[in-house]
């Protein structure tokens, strides 16, 4: 098959898997140019390992620490039909590459949120690795189904007044104005309930019961808090008060595990594209300004950078530079006083006639298709290719 990309509104329905392997290949180039950090975890859990942030620390993990690691996931493979999702190929990829290098690395693919994928990694750990040292959560799903059946989603909406303002539309590269609507308290409590704490305090509690997580061990899960500008949306909105939670679930954590020295940690990291951060209101049109800010400045990181120096400056180097709350920044560059004033100058003028000189529309498209393996520089997007690609670890 000779594998397109097809965009559908905001997302890809295909995805390329040499493309997503030259992807995996140039972030693990990027970390082992750095050398590899002392001191750095061994044996490493990654809950939404397959993508973004998540794959950004497995990679890491293993290529800058030397690490074993076990990855948990929730991708489609591909029927012969149509390709898998970018996620599936993105972890063949990583699982090759790590065991052409020594490192042991095997997946498992299923529902994060549940009992049986819990029961399942932790007797992967005590069979393959004894416990982990390290377990990072990066999951990024829109519902939640809980042992009784009730299924939550969450919502991207405000909890004050609706908002309206500027934003992009993907589909023509054109301006427009965007409404949020205000959330029920019903929709605050799912989105809290998907996208806060509890389930990464659930895998914690599930591996110390276990006894497969070693003692001193550090927890780390992701956020985004992001400007002034986007706080009704973010910050102060559904989304802000489920990573309220989260940041509380941290401190709970290291409370609740202080016998064990187990600490949590969350850290704050910049705007960057996703696939969900395409279909969000006004959030384009910011990280197109920002792109344009950042990379004329010199100071724009991908999400391999990121993570990198989160690991290499924060957590290894010295952990406890955090900020009042006690999280962790590297979205230190991106809310410089700086980079904020640039943004926000260009949001006040940007319009259709100024769009292109004010903001990298091309540097977001670029972003949001080699999420999928597509406009990967190396790449022959003309040959005819086989699109079952297996995962080593996971026997379909």
């Amino acid at each position: 098959m000779v594998v397109k990309p097809r965009v559908r509104e905001y997302m890809c329905l295909t995805a390329h898997p040499e493309g997503c392997k030259e992807n995996v290949r140039k972030q693990i180039e990027y970390v082992t140019g750095k050398g590899m950090m002392k001191d750095g975890p061994k044996k490493v859990l990654v809950i939404g390992a397959s993508t973004g942030y998540g794959l950004a620390s497995r990679i890491t993990a293993a290529f800058g620490c030397g690490a074993d690691t076990l990855g948990i996931m929730f991708e489609r493979p591909s029927n012969g039909r149509k390709t898998a999702t970018a996620g599936w190929y993105n972890t063949a990829a990583f699982e090759t590459f790590a065991s052409q290098n020594g490192y042991y690395a095997k997946s498992l693919n299923g529902d994060a949120f549940s009992k049986e994928m819990k029961e399942k990694a932790i007797q992967v750990i005590k069979e393959d690795l004894g416990k982990v040292d390290m377990v990072i959560y990066s999951l990024a799903a829109p519902r939640r189904t809980m042992e009784d059946g009730t299924t939550y989603s969450s919502v991207l909406k405000t909890t004050g007044e609706t908002f309206t303002n500027k934003s992009l539309d993907l589909r023509t590269n054109k301006l427009s104005e965007k409404t949020v609507e205000t959330a029920t308290e019903e929709e605050v409590e799912a989105t809290v309930k998907v996208m806060g704490g509890e389930d990464w305090n659930d895998w914690i509690h599930a591996l110390v019961e276990a006894d497969a997580i070693e003692d001193h061990a550090v927890t780390i899960a992701y956020s985004y808090i992001g400007p002034e500008l986007t706080y009704p949306i973010y910050y102060g909105g559904t989304i802000g008060q489920a990573k309220q939670h989260l940041y509380k679930t941290a401190d709970v954590i290291t409370e609740e595990m202080k016998a064990k020295d187990i600490k949590g940690f969350v850290s704050v990291n910049k705007a960057l594209v996703t696939q969900s951060s395409a279909a969000i209101p006004i959030v384009p049109l910011y990280i197109s300004i920002m792109y344009k800010v950042m990379k004329e400045m010199g100071n724009h990181e991908g999400c391999i950078e990121q993570i990198y120096r989160m690991f290499h400056e924060r957590l290894l180097e010295d952990p406890t530079i955090v900020d009042a709350q006690g999280l962790i920044r590297v979205d230190d560059y991106e809310l410089s006083e700086e980079v904020q004033d640039r943004i926000k100058e260009s949001w006040e003028t940007v319009n259709e006639d100024n769009l292109e000189e004010l903001a990298d529309i091309d540097g977001y498209w670029d972003d949001f298709y080699q999420m999928f393996g597509f406009r990967i520089d190396g790449v022959d997007y003309e040959e005819d290719l086989d699109v079952v690609v297996p995962i080593p670890s996971i026997e379909e």
